[in-house]
Formats: C-alpha cells, sequence, structure tokens
C-alpha cells in the first residue's frame, strides 16, 4: 500500500522540485524581450517633409532602427539586416515594415536612400518618441521590434546575427494572428 502510494506521489513531488529549484535558464527568443508598453505617436516627418505617425504603421511588425543621418557601417549593417530578416520571411514579408528614424536634420545620402529602397525614413529630431527608448548611444545600437497594436515589445542584440532575427520574427508571425 505505501508502494503505490509513493508511486503516486512520486511525479507530483517532483514537479514541485523541478518548479522551484530547477527552473531552465534561456527562453526561446534570441531578441531580449522589453515589458511591452504602446510607444506615444508623436508626428513625425518623411524625407520630404510631410507629416507621418507610426500609427500609419499599425497593424504591420515594425522593425525600427534610430541612428544619425550620416549611417556609418553599423548603421548600415543594421539597415542591410533589417531588409535581408523582412526578405527572408517570404510570402509573410507584407506582414513587416522597416523604419528608420533619424535622429538629426542632416542631409541623407541619395545612394543609401536608393540602396535601402522599401525603408521608411524618417526624421524625429527633438522627437518626444525618443524618449520611449533608452539613451540615444545604447539605443543606436539595436533594432527594436514594434507589434501590430504598436507596442515596442523587443529588441535584438548589438551586432545582431540575421538568422537567428529571423528565427524569432518567424516564429512571431506564425504565432500571431493580428499583423
Amino acid at each position: 500500500m505505501l508502494a503505490i502510494a509513493a508511486l503516486c506521489l512520486a511525479p507530483f513531488i517532483a514537479a514541485l522540485i523541478a518548479y522551484f529549484y530547477w527552473q531552465p535558464q534561456g527562453g526561446m527568443n534570441y531578441g531580449e524581450l522589453i515589458p511591452a508598453h504602446p510607444l506615444i505617436d508623436p508626428p513625425l516627418r518623411h524625407l520630404d517633409q510631410r507629416a507621418v505617425r507610426l500609427s500609419a504603421f499599425k497593424g504591420k511588425w515594425i522593425l525600427l532602427q534610430l541612428d544619425q543621418a550620416d549611417c556609418a557601417e553599423p548603421c548600415r549593417a543594421k539597415l542591410y539586416n533589417m531588409r535581408q530578416v523582412r526578405l527572408a520571411q517570404g510570402r509573410e514579408m507584407e506582414r513587416v515594415e522597416r523604419v528608420w528614424l533619424i535622429l538629426d536634420d542632416a542631409p541623407l545620402e541619395t545612394t543609401l536612400i536608393r540602396e535601402y529602397d522599401g525603408t521608411r525614413m524618417l526624421r524625429a529630431a527633438g522627437s518626444p518618441l525618443l524618449a520611449e527608448f533608452p539613451p540615444p548611444g545604447e539605443a543606436r545600437d539595436h533594432i527594436y521590434l514594434i507589434d501590430p497594436l504598436g507596442n515596442l515589445m523587443l529588441r535584438f542584440p548589438k551586432d545582431a546575427d540575421p538568422h537567428k532575427m529571423y528565427k524569432d520574427l518567424a516564429r512571431l508571425l506564425r504565432a500571431s494572428r493580428v499583423g
């Protein structure tokens, strides 16, 4: 009788031990999850000075980077990675937008605009939206992901691996019914 009781209690005791003392260290995602919060929606400017808001892209996943207009090599690498990750999504790529928030009013190189055609290049100098991100030096190191409801939810590490970014985004697109 005691053996049967021990046999029945063993899975329960093992589950308690596993729950309290043997917690997994890593997650499935490559990017760092940020406590999701809706972004404020102040007006930004297109390169041709037309006003636009991030809410114009509501319903789509947004890969977003912040950087200066001079766009040094790390900036170009992020633009390239965003483009490649979006293209790798195949038929799901229409659900993803790429946005570059330009932190100053300096002119952009024409070759850069042409090379990354399709990336929404928006001027955000002095915008209160920038306060939603870490300080400018650190914010420029990352690519951020905004969900279709307008919540900032994930950031990829500095010098992110595009293959791992692709996997994270593909998993989100597969699981999401929104956007």
